[in-house]
């Protein structure tokens, strides 16, 4: 095997969800490595999470500028910097790590405004570095299975979609750190569930279709008393195709807890998927047959790890996103990898889906 990519994070620090699920996953595959980070603005707080990562006291920075200065001077520095931060500081950071030159790997969404998406994908454009966004689900082996029989025509010409995205943790006021920072205009962005979740479920319909999105009807709200940012989302779709759709993403659905679910239809077949069974993709044909389709499988074997039956999740799709990247770092074929250009859209979606929500503008385009 190649000698491991070195990774730095920026954000993570104590307290953090995101940040050890990025660094599992990084390092599933033993194909990279974190070895230095700016986890918090208090350099304290940097400090302890270095600790908690068990990484060179030395590499646990006060700031992100520091690292990336201490970094590019040593011989055996970052190769790239992963941005698992809030929201508000994807730009500040990717930004940073570009012009430092170093490739980046983002947490989703790819900024908090529209503006700052269409302002990293021009810095992207002129660093000409790679760079990738974790939209997990993509990673998946069946949502991978999924986008593979599309394209190859077996369900014919997809008529209908349905992705849903169904949460409950945020049904009462917030409490802690990671609920606090995403109902939070300021620190979220304009998208509440629309940009924590939403766009998920967004991305996961193109990746899984290969199909753009061309037009929505957006009906968001702010149902919890007193919350500003929408914690509950319908819209309807309309794909380039001329097939229809429904987008569905709620954080306020009492009891649920992480209920990701596409189902795809053309006129030949559909096909079902849910996260919460990830291993699992049934295929119904038009004769009334429904094939059970399993990870681990001849066709899924590049995207697992273990023998089919033994269940593979989010930390493993994740993993399998990571390693996506060390193939686009080492120029070599065959990453699925969400990148700028699954951004812009995310964006787009985003900001387009507030504001017609907002004005009642009824139907809208989705143009990048």
């Amino acid at each position: 095997m190649s000698m491991r990519l070195r990774m730095g994070m920026i954000g993570g620090g104590p307290g953090a969800f995101i940040g050890p699920v990025h660094r599992i996953a990084a390092e599933l595959d033993r194909e990279i490595e974190l070895v230095a980070g700016a986890f918090s603005s208090d350099a304290a707080r940097s400090s302890a999470a270095g600790d908690f990562y068990r990484i060179d006291p030395a590499r646990a920075y006060p700031d992100v500028a520091a690292m990336l200065a201490a970094e590019k001077a040593r011989p055996d520095g970052v190769d790239f910097i992963a941005v698992v931060s809030p929201n508000h500081h994807h730009l500040p950071a990717a930004r940073a790590a570009l012009e430092a030159g170093f490739p980046v790997i983002s947490d989703k969404p790819m900024t908090a405004t529209l503006d700052e998406a269409r302002e990293l994908a021009a810095l992207l454009q002129q660093a000409a570095l790679p760079y990738g966004l974790t939209y997990t689900y993509s990673g998946y082996p069946m949502a991978r299975e999924a986008r593979a029989r599309i394209a190859a025509g077996e369900l014919g010409t997809i008529r209908k979609v349905v992705v849903e995205y169904s949460q409950g943790w945020l049904s009462q006021p917030a409490e802690g750190k990671q609920a606090e920072w995403r109902v939070d205009p300021a620190r979220a962005g304009m998208g509440g569930c629309i940009g924590d979740i939403g766009v998920h479920a967004f991305h996961l319909a193109e990746f899984v279709t290969g199909l753009r999105v061309a037009q929505i009807l957006p009906d968001l709200a702010a149902v919890v008393p007193g919350r500003v940012l929408d914690d509950d989302c319908s819209i309807l779709l309309r794909f380039e195709n001329g097939a229809r759709g429904v987008l569905l993403a709620s954080q306020i659905e009492v009891g649920e807890l992480n209920g990701v679910r596409i189902r795809v239809y053309g006129d030949k077949a559909g096909l079902s998927w849910q996260q919460e069974e990830p291993n699992t993709m049934l295929l119904k044909h038009l004769d009334g047959r429904t094939e059970v389709l399993r990870a681990g499988t001849p066709q899924t074997r590049a995207s697992v790890r273990t023998p089919g039956g033994h269940p593979e999740g989010y930390l493993e799709a994740f993993a399998n996103l990571y390693r996506d990247f060390a193939k686009v770092l080492r120029g070599e074929p065959g990453s699925l990898l969400p990148g700028a250009t699954d951004g812009l859209r995310g964006m787009t979606f985003i900001d387009t889906a507030v504001r017609a929500s907002a004005s009642q503008a009824g139907w809208v385009a989705l143009t990048v």
